[in-house]
């Protein structure tokens, strides 16, 4: 599947999850207290430390493994279902020490339900990272779908009939189920039910390496919501998770569409021609284009955004969201680092960037969690801005990307954002910050700042143009539109 066909799946599946997403948060945001949210969230979180090991690296090594033969795959497969097996069993044993600590009993049930999501879980993860290695992301697209469709149903009508927080992980769980149905039926005939230890070392080998860097990384963005539950509240940390899952919408909308395909192909790149300089300097152009022009949106916007989204009751979140939107920003155009250290394994480089920058991120949480959500905000920025740096300057070495062409390239998608940002800051200056009706400074907001966006695009030549170009070629030239 060719690159520009990969990108249209790849945005199709994320936009359709998204829409699935906001709609099932909308009208969950109603049904659930924050508190309640709170609850899920938090547990979520001290989950998340988990997740970061249930496959041990095994399904990006897939991915990236230049020489992949039938032992590998037994191996990935074995770390795979091991790892699912015993982390469902650990994830049982820590949940009522969990509950006791929060001195919440709902937790334990939820952990209960999370449980079975990672026994259930391996049987969907090795054909989904062969999927993704072949760039087959029309067959990732229906999975995503159907998993994402079928766990908001159950949360949404779990959550109607009263059923609290542990709606969301019974929800969770019938994703992973239908996900791991839906990936029987594609997994390739010729691949091996059956685990293997032969070529388990060399999967281990690259995944530690990797799997520190996630617990880790998982450590440093969860302390923030971690350490507002436990210093303020799970009310808190209810708002807290509604602001940083808005801002955090960016990711979804745009980051995890390019990065999915990004990851193969740098990673093709990389295998045949040793360098993916070029398409990393045009996927950061894609992302801080995008990027800079929602934080914006976000900053100027996000009183009436969440009042459209979660409804009055989120209020308290509104300014915090700004100020995560400005943290957002600064993290934008290191959004792909990750990615292109990955594509080249280089993941001792990813270890060592990802501890130091965790390190920070969790002194600056530290120091806001227990000052205040708004505090919390401005530490997140400061926090933001090191960690940006940190991975920019360790990818700009490895793959020894020239520093005049990034900062040509994100020059050009300011000015994009900066034109973009101009209907927003309209909007604003019409109706005030915490406008009473939230629809007409949306309509104008998003209105102009399309209009900005793209006649930003024109104006600065950004590499957004050309692709544009082609997309309306190829719709002309293509009667049902099909990529």
């Amino acid at each position: 599947m060719s690159t520009r066909r990969s990108l249209f799946y790849s945005f199709l599946d994320r936009y359709a999850s998204l829409l699935i997403a906001v709609v099932s948060s909308m009208v969950i945001a109603r049904l659930l207290t924050p508190t309640e949210v709170g609850v899920f969230s938090v547990t979520m979180v001290l989950l998340m430390f988990v997740a970061t090991v249930r496959d041990m690296g095994a399904g990006q090594y897939l991915v990236q493994e230049k020489e992949l033969t039938t032992e590998r795959i037994r191996a990935v497969w074995a770390v795979q279902l091991g790892l699912g097996l015993g982390l469902a069993a650990l994830v049982v044993l820590a949940s009522h020490p969990v509950a006791v600590f929060y001195n919440e009993p709902r937790m334990r049930d939820i952990m209960l339900v999370v449980a079975l999501n990672y026994a259930i879980n391996p049987f969907g993860s090795l054909t989904y990272a062969w999927l993704m290695r072949e760039m087959q992301f029309e067959s990732v697209a229906l999975m995503r779908f159907s998993a994402s469709a079928s766990g908001a149903v159950v949360a949404i009508w779990l959550a109607w009939k009263g059923h609290g927080p542990i709606s969301l992980a019974y929800g969770s769980m019938a994703s992973t189920l239908v996900n791991a149905l839906m990936s029987v039926y594609f997994r390739p005939k010729s691949f091996p039910w059956l685990p293997g230890v032969s070529e388990i070392r060399r999967v281990l080998v690259f995944g530690s390496q990797l799997t520190v860097s996630s617990i880790v990384g998982t450590l440093s963005g969860s302390a923030p919501e971690l350490l507002v539950g436990k210093l303020q509240s799970l009310t808190a940390a209810g708002l807290y998770s509604r602001a940083s899952g808005l801002v955090h919408m960016f990711h979804r909308l745009f980051v995890d569409a390019v990065g999915a395909v990004c990851l193969p192909w740098f990673a093709r790149q990389s295998r045949e021609h040793g360098s993916f300089v070029e398409p990393f300097l045009k996927a950061t152009a894609y992302v801080t284009a995008f990027g800079w022009s929602f934080c914006v949106a976000v900053v100027c916007l996000a009183h009436p955004i969440i009042q459209v989204l979660y409804g009055d009751q989120w209020y308290l979140a509104v300014e915090l969201a700004r100020l995560l939107a400005v943290a957002t920003a600064f993290s934008v155009p290191a959004s792909l680092c990750h990615t292109a250290l990955l594509s080249s394994g280089a993941v001792t480089v990813i270890a060592r960037v990802t501890i130091t920058s965790a390190l920070q991120s969790v002194f600056f949480a530290s120091l806001g969690a227990s000052q205040g959500l708004i505090v919390m905000g401005v530490a997140m920025i400061a926090s933001a801005a090191v960690s940006a740096t940190l991975w920019l300057r360790a990818t700009s070495i490895h793959i020894q990307l020239p520093l005049m062409g990034l900062l040509r390239m994100l020059g050009q998608s300011m000015v994009v954002a900066l034109l973009a940002g101009m209907g927003p800051a309209i909007a604003l200056w019409m109706y005030g910050a915490h406008p009473d009706a939230p629809l007409m400074p949306l309509l104008v907001g998003c209105t102009l700042g399309l209009a900005g966006f793209f006649l930003g695009i024109i104006l600065v030549k950004h590499p957004l143009r050309t692709e544009i170009t082609k997309v309306l070629a190829q719709l002309r030239s293509t009667p049902d539109g099909a990529p």
